[in-house]
């Protein structure tokens, strides 16, 4: 017998992941081989993935494995090697979120005022929904009890082995059409059918004189109170896939009549869940599926991709045990604050239904922009994109009004599985999106993978500078049958419809042009087989490390188009880590040396007759768009619910006024300068008047302080004067919490100067019935917004009037008998001599 030790480096301990990475090396060796921890005591069969998973190994534990057979030696060997060099590769760190760690932004005030009873968690698709709170995904093998009578001993064995090999069958069949994270699932799963301590465990049971059914379920309680035993919570979670296998192992036996665990839904239903594979998400109705709350996960699975897709409103990383008294009650998601509102109050109710109103009248505006084309108030076309990670994103973003897709990030297809896809898989998925785009085009950007991307099954060593590390482009000379079979799928694809290339991380013309030998390699073997494709499809390159901004007239020589990345752009430009908090405040892309370097790559690249895009997080910025148009880019990529908020926006921008306050910019000396300038533009585009009527509210039935400040912060985003009514509303509170603005007689003047103004206004409130403000009662709400920067004095000048005027009874009845809009409007402009 040959042993040695080692301390666990996983930081989340010997779970399935690399439990599997450990069976299959030891299972190609026939020596026993035994896994100890020192400090449980238990010690595991290491060809046995549930076996390594009980001996409960944490990070940091001290374990030993003993080889002991005829091949020993070489097993030994190899063990050991894979151990010291390869075994800490074999998981990446668990991404989490507590409420406790300062990850979760403040609440808006509006909403916290409201003293909800609440959870937070992970925002990763925003949007939200009510209903109950139902658990889904889970089995729970106590709730079994109808069971199938016991026939003879033979007979049970029989249906037994029957039965797996049914489901393995059933896991083979689904592995031939499963797609990335569904895949991964799948093969665990198989891995566990396959595994010889799980049988073995099944056979123990049977020997007790215990029926199929039984056995299953005692193995099934077994591993489950195994795994719960764990000192990791996240070990603690891994009990859910031997839970699914068994229950499918049921199924497989019996019949599904038998054993039913649908998820089928009732009525609108807030799903709770460790996790869902996406074909579980696909099996639920959309039409009563209001929110996802997943305990783990992060926000690049599959099943948080259909979410977003579905505009289903999920949250990550919630905790359920403070959950579990509320399943069967109705709960509300919101996932754009991160929360689950666990006692729905009738001002929240209110809350709620005030957000729906913005958001349908928001919708409503942006379906007219739906379906056009980009194009500026003065007639220039802007093709506006979309981002997707996976063909299943492509119907949706082009209902969403996309006009092409700009950035498909393949990537995603490679990660979070076992091993890579192979041509036929990327193939299909391709198709699909191209079936989807109906003609439009398609820029898929080959594997950024490496260093901040890790993909566990290519081994590539952990960096201390990941993002300037061994990544993207950097890496397919050496997995090029990886890098081969993806520029065939494309190619294939493109047989179909209209597909671009894009290689990542390009920093020299010699990575093009090796990139262009191979894809010269490619092509001519594809004329070989006789496998069509389209001859002129376009190769591009993205634009993210800036030595190609300095060789950009040679890039055009040989390449057919261009896409910024303008957040790696910005990044390395600035040389700033922007996961680092203490630089962050460095990573701006108003710096004036990055539009420079903008206008440089965009006018070049246009001078040599090319196209050029940007495909990074800029392109969704509201107030960086002006700057976008004044670049002259030919299409502009972003997350496509951005689309048609983005197409209005361009709809009212000259591109010749834009190129103007281009110029401007790049000639400022700071960030903070081209901020200001910036402000200083959206108020000349609108220069509305200090009163309107579109900002006057009557006999309207308002409750609260809150629902108030709420309400007209809401309605001046609405008229396009504030686009983060939130953060406005915020302001307005913090000078509330100086001295209460209600001036008594019923009348109220809450004001601020905000950064969250872009034009000035005075808002107006006339209520059903007066409500409690401070001290006070306020019937009347005189609202007054200033814009920070232009306000000067204006703020108090305009403050000190209206409080003057609201002494007089004659000024105050004037607006509290008025009877219409128009009349409150007048008596306004009039008094505070405003026409």
């Amino acid at each position: 017998m040959k042993t040695f030790s080692f301390t666990c480096e996983l930081p989340n301990g010997v779970h399935a992941r690399p439990a599997n990475h450990v069976e299959t090396l030891c299972n190609n060796y026939s020596s026993e081989i035994k896994w100890t921890n020192e400090r449980t005591g238990i010690t595991g069969n290491a060809k046995s993935v549930l076996s390594l998973i009980g001996t409960d190994t944490l990070f940091e534990d001290t374990c030993t494995i003993s080889v002991e057979g005829s091949d020993e030696n070489e097993a030994f060997e190899k063990v050991k090697q894979f151990i010291e060099t390869e075994f800490e590769h074999c998981d990446a760190p668990l991404e989490t979120a507590n409420e406790d760690d300062g990850e979760f932004v403040p609440l808006p005030r509006n909403f916290a005022n409201l003293k909800a009873e609440h959870i937070r968690g992970r925002a990763v698709s925003g949007g939200f929904g009510r209903g109950k709170l139902v658990r889904v995904g889970a089995v729970d093998f106590d709730s079994l009890t109808d069971l199938p009578p016991v026939a003879a001993i033979e007979e049970e064995k029989n249906q037994l082995e029957a039965g797996f090999e049914t489901l393995s069958r059933s896991f083979k069949v689904q592995l031939a059409s499963a797609a990335a994270t569904e895949a991964d699932v799948v093969k665990a799963h198989l891995a566990i059918v396959n595994d010889i301590e799980f049988k073995a465990t099944l056979d123990a049971k049977m020997a007790e004189g215990k029926g199929a059914a039984e056995a299953v379920i005692a193995t099934a309680k077994h591993y489950t109170a195994q795994l719960k035993n764990s000192a990791s919570a996240y070990m603690r979670e891994r009990e859910l896939d031997i839970r699914d296998v068994c229950f499918q192992l049921l199924q497989a036996i019996y019949g599904e009549d038998k054993f039913s665990n649908s998820l089928a839904l009732t009525g609108p239903t807030i799903c709770l869940a460790d996790e869902l594979t996406p074909s579980q998400f696909l099996e639920l109705d959309k039409s009563l599926l209001k929110g996802l709350i997943l305990t783990r996960g992060g926000s690049t699975s599959h099943t948080v991709i259909l979410a977003r897709s579905f505009a289903i409103p999920t949250l990550v990383g919630v905790d359920e045990t403070k959950l579990g008294d509320r399943l069967g009650h109705e709960v509300m998601v919101d996932g754009d604050l991160g929360l689950v509102v666990t006692e729905i109050t009738k001002p929240v109710s209110r809350y709620y239904e005030q957000e729906q109103r913005v958001q349908d009248t928001v919708r409503e505006r942006q379906a007219a922009f739906r379906d056009q084309k980009g194009m500026t108030a003065d007639g220039k076309p802007v093709k506006l994109a979309a981002n997707i990670a996976h063909s299943i994103e492509a119907g949706p973003a082009f209902r969403n009004g996309a006009e092409a897709i700009g950035l498909f990030r393949t990537e995603m297809l490679y990660m979070d599985r076992t091993c890579e896809p192979d041509e036929d898989e990327l193939y299909n998925i391709y198709c699909q999106a191209i079936e989807d785009a109906d003609g439009k085009s398609i820029i898929i950007r080959t594997i950024d993978i490496g260093g901040d991307k890790p993909v566990d099954y290519l081994q590539i060593p952990a960096e201390n500078n990941p993002f300037l590390g061994y990544r993207a482009v950097r890496i397919y000379e050496e997995f090029i049958d990886l890098f081969k079979a993806q520029l065939r799928s494309i190619l294939r694809a493109s047989a179909h419809g209209s597909l671009k290339i894009m290689i990542p991380m390009i920093s020299s013309l010699e990575e093009i042009l090796w990139v262009k030998d191979i894809l010269a390699e490619i092509r001519q073997d594809l004329r070989k087989e006789h496998i069509p494709f389209d001859e002129k499809i376009p190769l591009g390159i993205m634009v993210e490390v800036p030595s190609v901004a300095f060789i950009i007239d040679q890039c055009c020589e040989e390449v057919d188009f261009f896409s910024i990345g303008s957040n790696d752009l910005t990044q390395y430009l600035m040389a700033v880590d922007r996961d680092n908090a203490k630089v962050t405040k460095h990573y701006n892309s108003l710096n004036p040396a990055f539009l420079r370097t903008l206008d440089h790559i965009v006018t070049s690249v246009h001078r040599h007759g090319k196209w050029v895009g940007l495909c990074g997080e800029l392109g969704a910025k509201g107030s960086v768009l002006p700057l976008l148009v004044g670049l002259g880019l030919d299409e502009i990529s972003m997350s496509a619910p951005s689309i048609p908020a983005t197409k209005e926006r361009v709809s009212k921008l000259d591109s010749r006024q834009c190129r103007i306050l281009l110029n401007k910019a790049m000639d400022c000396r700071t960030s903070l300068q081209v901020e200001h300038l910036l402000a200083q533009f959206r108020m000349e585009q609108s220069d509305a008047p200090l009163v309107s009527r579109d900002c006057i509210m009557l006999d309207a039935d308002l409750r609260s302080k809150e629902e108030v400040i709420k309400t007209l912060s809401d309605n001046l985003f609405l008229a396009g004067r504030c686009r983060y009514p939130n953060s406005l509303a915020d302001d307005l509170w913090a000078r509330e919490d100086v001295f209460s603005t209600g001036l008594g007689f019923g009348f109220a003047i809450p004001h601020t100067k905000s950064e969250h103004i872009e034009q000035s206004a005075i808002s107006v409130s006339r209520l059903a019935k007066p409500i409690q403000w401070g001290d006070e009662e306020a019937q009347f709400v005189i609202m007054l917004t200033l814009n920070k920067h232009a306000a000067g004095d204006q703020h108090m000048k305009i403050f000190s009037k209206l409080a003057r005027r609201i002494m007089q009874e004659e000024f105050r009845s004037k607006l509290m008998n008025a009877a219409s809009v128009a009349e409150v409007e007048n008596t306004l402009k009039s008094e505070l001599e405003l026409a």
